[in-house]
């Protein structure tokens, strides 16, 4: 297998987590495609944001077995631009898609999501 690289934001974790059937889900789908999955630290504060006491190992676990990237220098910049521009188009986008879609472009990734209108109004961003 070639090196295929992608990241996936917090609905693909979410899916994996409520699907009883996880060979069924969106992030099993993918690790048969790429061999190596990544997730922005911006993902990462979601999941435990949202995670109850009970949660916490789960996501521990599954965590660990991906790299997270963190929103740097560079894609606070990225971040930036993609703001100026969408206000330019009167547009907008949430803070944590936006810091998660910056984060992907800092490190020429792809981006894997089942919200994909969450991510349309960045024409930059290379989503799937």
């Amino acid at each position: 297998m070639a090196d295929k690289k992608i990241m996936i934001d917090t609905s693909v974790l979410i899916e994996y987590f409520r699907k009883t059937d996880k060979n069924k889900t969106t992030l099993l789908n993918l690790s048969l495609e790429f061999n190596h999955i990544y997730i922005s630290s911006i993902t990462e504060f979601e999941i435990f944001n949202g995670a109850t006491p009970n949660q916490i190992q789960f996501w521990n676990e599954l965590i660990s077995k991906l790299t997270v990237l963190h929103f740097d220098s560079q894609a606070a910049r990225i971040a930036a631009k993609i703001v100026s521009n969408l206000k330019k188009k009167r547009k907008s986008i949430d803070k944590p898609d936006l810091f998660i879609a910056s984060t992907a472009l800092a490190n020429k990734l792809t981006l894997a999501t089942l919200n994909k209108k969450d991510f349309d109004v960045i024409d930059s961003l290379s989503v799937i």
